[in-house]
């Protein structure tokens, strides 16, 4: 990004649910009165009212050359349009190509897989951080991980053997979470999702001790106790992309010189209180899952969850929250434990936060510079906590109960 740019941030999608909410929170937040912001989406009605003074650019993401216009103007490209998979492409090629940096905050592994594929070595040449994944999917568990990784390192001076961790949440879901849910339960959008190396086309030697993820994999599929982590742990249904965000870090800080240790493997699950409601959680995501196979219901669900541009109300968004306790344990043996705390829907409020968060980091400085298809502990690293600590969330880590 050699040359000036007319905005330091656009957001793409700011007429959506999650793009109002993002809207406000660039407009409000202090940090950003230095930077130049600029609000894009299709619709130039809804668009104005979301302006509150903020420049306005009209582009539908199927104009393949007003995208790359949009690309073109700004340091930072962030954008809600999802999902990614049907409105995306065009978006991340103009950011690679123009060395723009871009966040997103999709879940949609086989979809970021080929992103990789096509893109990682040309943003690598441009400057462009690609950087995917950075709300609730995946943050907490790859930022969470990586300091967890981080304490060991430099308290212990030991490399990290495992991390295992366990979330809690209280919130609802929007019309485009569930557009996205629903699109990869379609076997063409859904193919490779449960790959835990989906996210790492190449594997280097030794990086990845696959006998042991394999077995990690397995017991994250089934309720089991875990007093570590407080209890009864049962699958966690973002624990597939959440594993495969991880491991790509792994990877990438490994190329770095800086690998997480020796067999390092990284497990989630949702906390359970006790055998009985494991099991049942358990049960309830398997139908859910098997139910998701059937395009006929599919068809009959989308009659009845949100619509694109719909969500839960303001004071249900107030009034959701998530928790994850972490556990961590070192090649010698050291363990310590970690929690993250946040106030708000996640996958709303905390969300936002935490993209916007992002977004303010890439534009203000606060990262390394270092182009290629990024995830948010790589591209943004511990100023990234920092700020969210800043943010109001809480980002612990202390020894482990002995």
């Amino acid at each position: 990004m050699s040359q000036p740019r007319e905005f330091d941030i656009v957001l793409l999608g700011a007429t959506g649910f999650t793009g109002r909410q993002a809207a406000g929170f660039l407009r409000a937040h202090p940090d950003a009165r230095a930077l130049k912001l600029c609000f894009a989406g299709r619709d130039p009605t809804r668009l104005a009212a979301v302006s509150a003074g903020t420049p306005l650019r009209v582009v539908d993401t199927r104009d393949v050359d007003a995208v790359e216009r949009l690309a073109a103007s700004t340091r930072v490209l962030v954008t809600t349009v999802g999902p990614y998979a049907r409105y995306g492409d065009a978006v991340v090629d103009a950011c690679a190509r123009n060395g723009t940096d871009y966040l997103d905050i999709t879940g949609e592994t086989p979809w970021v897989r080929r992103v990789i594929e096509r893109l990682d070595a040309l943003a690598r040449q441009t400057g462009a951080r690609i950087v995917p994944f950075c709300g609730f999917d995946s943050v907490p568990s790859d930022l969470g991980a990586y300091m967890m990784v981080q304490a060991l390192r430099e308290r212990h001076d030991e490399g990290t053997v495992e991390v295992r961790s366990a979330f809690r949440i209280k919130g609802g879901l929007n019309g485009g979470t569930m557009a996205t849910a629903l699109m990869l339960a379609e076997p063409e959008h859904g193919e490779g999702l449960f790959s835990p190396y989906v996210l790492v086309p190449t594997r280097a030697p030794g990086v990845f001790d696959e006998p042991r993820v394999a077995a990690a994999m397995r017991e994250d599929l089934r309720p089991h106790p875990d007093e570590a982590l407080g209890g009864w742990v049962a699958p966690f249904v973002m624990a597939p992309v959440n594993g495969a965000v991880v491991r790509r870090s792994q990877a990438l800080w490994a190329a770095r010189g800086e690998p997480y240790g020796a067999g390092f493997v990284y497990q989630e699950g949702a906390a359970a209180r006790g055998p009985l409601r494991a099991w049942a959680f358990t049960a309830g995501g398997l139908l859910i899952g098997l139910g998701a196979r059937w395009r006929w219901l599919r068809r009959a669900a989308e009659r009845f969850v949100p619509k694109p541009g719909e969500g839960p109300t303001e004071a249900q968004m107030d009034d959701g929250w998530f928790r994850v306790v972490l556990v961590a344990r070192g090649e010698r043996g050291t363990q310590l434990r970690g929690r993250i705390l946040s106030q708000g829907d996640p996958g709303n409020r905390s969300t936002v936060r935490m993209l916007c968060s992002a977004a303010l980091s890439l534009a203000l400085g606060e990262a390394a510079p270092g182009g290629g298809v990024l995830t948010p502990s790589v591209a943004l690293g511990l100023g990234f906590l920092d700020r969210l600590r800043r943010e109001g969330m809480e980002w612990v880590v202390e020894p482990a109960a002995s």
